[in-house]
């Protein structure tokens, strides 16, 4: 993995955690912990999403989509556990 590849995906994890932390009202987990919600959303997000059928294209924004939906499943489930 070269250095333009780790600077896309730490970017596509951060404007994924980002936008999972708006969707989820309080949420907010500062830069770090925004691009660390991003990533493990993406793999959420890669398992989930093609067990259940829903498939999204190739391309930057479909990865910044697919890592979003990801990021929001693993911030409600966080928010869940936390209440409990």
């Amino acid at each position: 993995m070269g250095i333009e590849s780790l600077l896309v995906f730490l970017l596509v994890g951060g404007i994924a955690g980002w936008l999972g932390s708006l969707v989820v009202k309080g949420s907010g987990m500062g830069i770090v912990g925004n691009i660390v919600v991003g990533v493990i959303g993406a793999f959420i997000a890669g398992i989930v999403l093609p067990m259940v059928g829903f498939v999204i294209g190739g391309g930057i924004i479909a990865s910044i989509l697919n890592a979003t939906i990801g990021a929001i499943i693993l911030l409600v489930i966080i928010k869940v556990v936390k209440k409990a």
